[in-house]
């Protein structure tokens, strides 16, 4: 059992969190140094957006670059019943949606300072690899 687990933490890639809460994400950009990455999604009904999540965002390419280089937070809009979010949680993801997303674009994600200026963004799936991706953020990491 111990050499399961030894396995599975070695094989895995570094752990990354999509955080809900913009201001949160920006005081850790602060202290850390880090940019942000912010992705609309809907990710119960919108299929380049599992497709984005799936191939990308959830590539191990993607979470160990992300691991430490990026803060990231993700502004979900499930339509299904089972995946409703709290009532805090749809007013921190619409007040990030009215700022950055006024249109309604799904996928649509963002790569911002620390202070919410927008770097980068990505109307729709990037039809690129995660590598692809990645370089692209790269050219703003200090």
């Amino acid at each position: 059992m111990k050499l399961l687990i030894i396995s599975l933490l070695l094989f895995t890639g570094k752990p990354v969190t999509w955080l809900g809460d913009f201001k949160k994400a920006q005081t850790e950009a602060a202290a850390s140094h880090k940019l942000i990455v912010i992705n609309f999604s809907g990710s119960d009904w919108c299929g380049p957006c599992i497709r984005l999540r799936k191939e990308i965002l959830e590539s191990e390419k993607f979470n160990d670059f992300a691991a430490d280089k990026l803060v990231l937070v993700r502004a979900d809009f499930p339509r299904q019943k089972k995946n409703q979010l709290s009532k805090e949680q749809v007013q921190l993801n619409e007040a990030l949606a009215d700022k950055y997303n006024p249109d309604g674009k799904f996928p649509f994600t963002l790569l911002v300072d620390e202070h919410g200026k927008v770097l980068k963004e990505w109307d729709g799936y990037p039809n690129e690899s995660a590598e692809q991706f990645i370089d692209q953020i790269k050219a703003f990491v200090q």
